[in-house]
């Protein structure tokens, strides 16, 4: 079997490295915000060329946070990606905002730049973009629109770790920026973690305090903060793993550049670059079928595990019912129609040109 991801494999390779990582932590004796949060914040913030780095429970708290520190909430308005994984959507609501969906790029599957301007209103705030997939948006048309309207352009970098567009890399490419570091990610803790990158001082030194009950010192409580904090051991792992994320992204586009030049079956829709090759670290590699069922279906009979990312786009959720007769036909038509295909850094060419070999065979 061809395994969509093996965890396992990937992170037994710096097995010493963790070891030795996890032995130090444990003989600190400091085991909440000590210095491996630090050391990884810096080295973290210095990877994205950003000002600062701010660790979080989690993906969904670095961008629900920021939101937060925006003072973003009832009455306001979010844009956000109708084709997202549900967290970026939820981030906006659980702040009491509104968020409001404009249809991805066919192409790119990201929001598509053109269709923003015309859902912004005296009540918008910010503009989430998404770099989906792993492909960093068209930041600097999305950058001039939020520039005009003087909206904050916050990224949802889940997918992105490492991604770079003009020469700057995701998580420095808006006024800030949410990463995941969920165990599947292309930078991955063993457990859950999150974090927020942003050249702001003001919002920074806010989200430091929000993130950890609203405080900056013990017992002196500035905002009604939250508990979300980058676990230690988990950011002692991260900073192990960040030593290599460079390396495993362009194994990442050298699997993506093989399925892109030997994938010949017509049946298939293959992903587009849309800018440098740098701007896309292959998080996922999304190919597009009509009968995507029967292809997952021919693919695991010969071996092949794949997944859907995603079945069921955000306003079709029941935890969003309100919006059920909302229509995002783009949206409708790539959650229909989208498989990701087995993509890692620890994948074997021989398995690869199986998925290419397999693949150009069905519906022959």
């Amino acid at each position: 079997m061809i395994n969509f991801l093996d965890l396992k494999k990937i992170n037994l390779r710096h097995e010493h490295e963790m070891m030795d990582a996890i032995q130090k932590f444990m003989h600190s004796g400091w085991y909440v915000l000590g210095e491996d949060v630090k050391r990884f914040e810096a080295a973290f913030a210095q990877y994205c060329g950003s000002k600062h780095c701010i660790g979080v429970a989690n993906g969904l708290d670095a961008l629900a946070l920021i939101i937060r520190a925006y003072e973003i909430g009832e009455g306001d308005e979010v844009i956000v990606p109708s084709n997202t994984y549900i967290a970026s959507i939820l981030s906006v609501s659980m702040n009491g905002a509104t968020p409001i969906l404009v249809e991805p790029d066919l192409h790119t599957y990201n929001i598509d730049p053109a269709l923003i301007e015309e859902k912004i209103t005296s009540n918008t705030k910010a503009i989430m973009v998404v770099h989906l997939y792993g492909q960093t948006c068209d930041m600097d048309v999305i950058n001039r629109i939020a520039k005009k309207h003087n909206l904050k352009v916050i990224e949802d970098c889940a997918q992105a770790h490492g991604a770079v567009y003009d020469r700057k890399r995701a998580g420095n490419l808006g006024d800030a920026a949410a990463f995941s570091f969920y165990p599947g990610k292309n930078l991955g803790a063993l457990g859950d973690a999150g974090a927020v990158t942003t050249n702001d001082d003001s919002l920074a030194q806010k989200l430091f305090a929000i993130r950890n009950y609203g405080s900056h010192r013990k017992y002196e409580n500035i905002y009604k903060g939250v508990n979300s904090r980058l676990d230690e051991m988990q950011a002692s792992l991260l900073s192990v793993k960040l030593k290599y994320l460079d390396e495993d992204n362009l194994k990442r586009r050298e699997i993506a550049n093989y399925y892109l030049n030997f994938i010949n079956n017509p049946l298939i829709v293959l992903p587009s670059v849309m800018h440098e090759p740098e701007s896309h670290v292959w998080h996922l590699f999304v190919v597009r079928a009509d009968n995507r069922d029967s292809l997952q279906k021919y693919l695991l009979e010969h071996d092949i595990q794949t997944l859907i990312h995603y079945p069921i786009p955000p306003h079709k959720q029941e935890a969003y019912s309100e919006w059920g007769q909302l229509n995002f036909p783009i949206s409708e038509k790539i959650h229909k129609e989208v498989l990701s295909l087995p993509i890692s850094p620890v994948m074997d060419m021989t398995d690869v040109r199986k998925v290419v070999e397999v693949i150009n065979r069905y519906g022959k």
